[in-house]
């Protein structure tokens, strides 16, 4: 039982899905740096201010319903 739980006075529930990642984790330790590895790829990167400060500066109003044919640009 978590701490929550227990705090809280709720029962215990952990979905099938978490029981099979635990267990393959517990069986496969070498996993857990596979995942930090794939993190890294998406997540875990410095980002550049100033280049997000011109893409945004540089982006295009989004129209209030594109779909609509006679709406006309300003």
């Amino acid at each position: 039982m978590n701490l929550l739980a227990k705090i809280l006075g709720m029962p215990s529930y952990e979905s099938e899905h978490t029981k099979f990642m635990r267990v393959m984790m517990a069986q496969h330790p070498e996993w857990a740096e596979d995942q930090k590895a794939g993190r890294a790829l998406l997540w875990d990167h410095k980002l550049d201010l100033a280049e997000q400060k011109t893409l945004r500066e540089a982006s295009e109003v989004n129209r209030a319903y594109p779909y609509d044919v006679n709406f006309e640009r300003q």
